[in-house]
């Protein structure tokens, strides 16, 4: 069976638990923020704000607090690509903004609570992005500072976990698993992933509950299955063995559970042969796609370069895709093709 966005099933899985968020906000919010929550009211909401079109490479939640005695809420963006994206401010001013309608629909007010924005971000690349809506605006650097008061401005907070060390990861045990995996999940090979697997397994003995600790690990033993490096039967044996030593106390439950996770994958191998048709097709529906874009904003495209677009695996081209309104001209596509 395949797993639809595994990075966005282990971000709601990790993160609908309210300890583990509480813990979050408590040891990665800036302490002025924590100072002013009422951590106690915290609360997690059912709204996603993400466009359809967008699933696949982002997830939200929301939750409202008590912010300075006032009802506000905290907007989690977990940004689960391997690369960078340059309108992130622009994405979140839209969601904060439906936040608000929202809001003001549902409790018939013409107040707007405060919204605090976070972005969870775990890709290969750094993130040199900068974090304000103002600098994404052309010219306003420039601005004189009575002008600016003018023209709509806010900053996020960003957590880039890729480039997290092991003593920056605190907090409760899941929330130490969670940062951990999705630290490594990009940027390490199978062998490193597998002592990850190894540390996650070590930070089970903090959970009193034997059985939530069990539960947990299938968790992230299938995320790293089905988003990390491709495991074999072999690395899966080396897997439960290094796991029955790290965490001898699940050991009977844990070795079923790998067990059932090798049949799993061998059923996903055999689906993926299937599915590479359908692959097929797909990408050929994404050339079309952006051809037809480029075409629209810069005119008819040279030969060699619709060319060099078939020729792309789909993951670049949806990259590509992702990036049309950024483009200044066709030189700006040459390190995708």
């Amino acid at each position: 069976m395949k797993i639809q966005n595994p990075h966005d099933k282990m971000f709601k899985e990790t993160f609908s638990n309210i300890e583990v968020t509480k813990d979050f906000i408590n040891n990665y919010l800036p302490k002025s923020i924590v100072d002013i929550i009422d951590i106690e009211t915290l609360e997690h909401q059912k709204d996603s704000f993400i466009d359809n079109n967008l699933n696949e490479t982002f997830s939200d939640m929301l939750f409202g607090v008590n912010i300075n005695n006032n009802k506000g809420y905290i907007y989690f963006l977990f940004e689960h690509k391997s690369y960078t994206s340059k309108n992130i401010a622009f994405q979140l001013l839209k969601y904060m903004i439906q936040i608000w309608e929202l809001k003001i629909k549902n409790l018939q007010t013409n107040k707007l609570p405060i919204i605090i924005p976070l972005v969870i971000y775990h890709g290969k690349e750094k993130w040199d992005i900068r974090k304000t809506l103002g600098e994404m605006i052309e010219g306003y650097e420039l601005l004189p500072k009575d002008v600016k008061e003018f023209v709509p401005n806010y900053k996020y907070i960003l957590y880039d976990i890729s480039r997290y060390r092991d003593e920056d990861i605190r907090g409760m045990a899941q929330l130490r698993i969670v940062l951990t995996i999705f630290r490594d999940i990009f940027i390490k090979d199978k062998e490193g992933l597998k002592e990850t697997i190894n540390i996650a397994a070590k930070y089970l003995r903090e959970l009193e509950d034997k059985q939530t600790g069990i539960e947990y690990f299938e968790t992230f033993l299938k995320y790293v299955f089905y988003s990390g490096k491709s495991f074999d039967e072999e690395d899966l044996k080396d897997i439960i063995e290094n796991v029955e030593k790290a965490y001898p106390e699940g050991s009977g439950l844990i070795v079923t559970t790998a067990e059932r996770l090798i049949k799993e994958g061998m059923e996903k191998g055999i689906e993926e042969g299937m599915e590479k048709g359908m692959e097929k097709g797909e990408k050929e529906g994404k050339v079309v796609i952006a051809i037809k874009l480029l075409t629209k904003k810069f005119g008819i495209l040279p030969s060699e370069t619709k060319d060099r677009i078939k020729n792309l695996d789909i993951e670049t081209l949806d990259v590509l895709i992702d990036g049309i309104f950024e483009y200044n001209s066709l030189g700006d596509i040459e390190k995708f093709i």
